[in-house]
């Protein structure tokens, strides 16, 4: 097991100072009766309700039921197909990107844009701990070893700021390249994610990476829609990913995409993904060990019809957070967590952020919640925590170990905006 870096004795004392006050107040707060008041809050917010809403669902139009009906009648309805093409231009446009690649789900396209990134076996990726099991498993999938930093609590993400000086202290640069002094391995790439929607200050991190000279990949799995200084998620870094799990904004079902403005990269995406096929009317000639990763005809037809209804979810989303913002607005304990400055959010999923002192009320008002009929959950356990990643090289995390005790998302589907009175 590779050893944390040992704290310096000002930062432990800080850290217990933070934790005494908190640790006293947490006596002040009545969980039961914060969870009551969050409950009440969202019956206000939704008193047409008519039985539980769900955490986020899917919506399927006239338009996507016409759609995928069009490409059953075809009969082409598995891997490459005139809507998988059609999805892939479109999703360029949406995403401001040369390129985009259509990927059976969202881990298939972040392993492939890694390895046509170059990473490497037995070399790390710099990730945040705060994230979906999928974005360790896609650098573990390449025999890479995920390596965890820390995030700041105003975008959820990469705290670019923690991250430069983290690196400064392991890492060293040889022949170009950059290194982890501790364990010997190449430090091949960074991984911000999007993470509920909120993009990450991809300037000062595209600025530690080029410093650094390490390509930036984004995990915006999450993110379709929302915009960095104009700029849309997946289109800032050398490559990004996308999801289109049936929890997503739009939903292909199972689906993902790779983008990027580079040709090459995004030929190779394409190439590794159809199985290394060589273009051929009937040889089976396969150059390389590729992927059975390409998205199906008929998912790219139910993604082709949820692209055009992309802006006006986004609108409908946004409202619903305004209403969650303005409901929680004032409170002493909680608030809303709110799109990052020079940001435009998606807001897939309302995160409802609890105060330190009241941290310790996360799981009943979970529960509390969920009894109501208003489906609620924590967030991910972070990913150091986990046996399969306990192991794996690691910054100090103190903001990921905070966030995770004291974030509850909230209902989040676009219809609910419908519902608000």
């Amino acid at each position: 097991m590779v050893s944390e870096p040992e704290q310096p004795v000002s930062l432990q004392d800080e850290r217990l100072q933070l934790m005494m006050p908190r640790i006293e107040l947490n006596a002040q707060v009545n969980a039961e009766q914060l969870a009551s008041e969050v409950a009440d809050i969202l019956e206000g917010l939704f008193p047409a309700r008519d039985g539980a809403i769900a955490l986020h669902e899917p919506e399927f139009s006239e338009r996507a039921e016409a759609t995928v009906l069009e490409c059953i009648r075809s009969t082409f309805v598995s891997s490459v197909g005139a809507f998988v093409s059609e999805f892939e231009v479109r999703l360029a446009e949406q995403c401001d990107v040369a390129h985009a690649v259509a990927m059976v789900n969202g881990t298939a396209a972040l392993e492939v844009a890694l390895r046509v990134a170059g990473v490497e076996a037995n070399t790390e990726v710099l990730l945040p701990s705060l994230t979906f099991v999928a974005t360790p498993n896609a650098v573990s999938h390449l025999n890479a070893v995920p390596h965890f930093v820390d995030i700041n609590e105003e975008t959820l993400g990469i705290d670019s700021a923690a991250l430069r000086q983290h690196l400064n202290q392991v890492g060293e640069s040889k022949a170009g390249q950059f290194f982890n002094r501790e364990t010997g391995r190449l430090i091949s790439a960074i991984v911000p994610v999007h993470v509920f929607g909120h993009p990450v200050a991809m300037d000062e991190l595209i600025e530690v990476a080029d410093s650094f000279g390490i390509a930036v990949i984004e995990d915006a799995a999450e993110a379709l829609g929302s915009q960095y200084k104009g700029r849309q998620c997946a289109a800032m870094g050398l490559l990004g990913a996308m999801s289109f799990n049936g929890n997503k904004i739009i939903t292909t079902g199972g689906g993902g995409a790779v983008l990027t403005n580079n040709a090459d990269l995004a030929d190779m995406a394409r190439h590794l993904s159809t199985t290394a096929k060589r273009p051929h009317p009937w040889a089976f000639e396969h150059d390389r060990v590729g992927y059975n990763y390409r998205m199906p005809n008929i998912n790219a037809a139910l993604g082709v019809s949820q692209l055009q209804e992309l802006s006006d979810r986004i609108a409908r989303k946004r409202v619903l957070a305004m209403a969650y913002i303005d409901g929680f607005a004032g409170h002493p304990d909680l608030r809303i967590v709110r799109e990052p400055e020079h940001t435009v959010s998606n807001y897939w999923l309302n995160t409802l952020l609890l105060e330190p002192h009241a941290a310790a009320s996360r799981d009943v008002i979970v529960q509390a919640l969920n009894d109501a009929g208003f489906m609620a959950r924590p967030v991910w356990e972070p990913m150091h925590t986990l046996d399969i990643y306990a192991d794996a090289p690691r910054a100090l995390l103190p903001n990921t170990e905070s966030l995770a005790e004291r974030i509850i998302n909230l209902p989040s589907s676009a219809k609910l905006a419908e519902l608000l009175p």
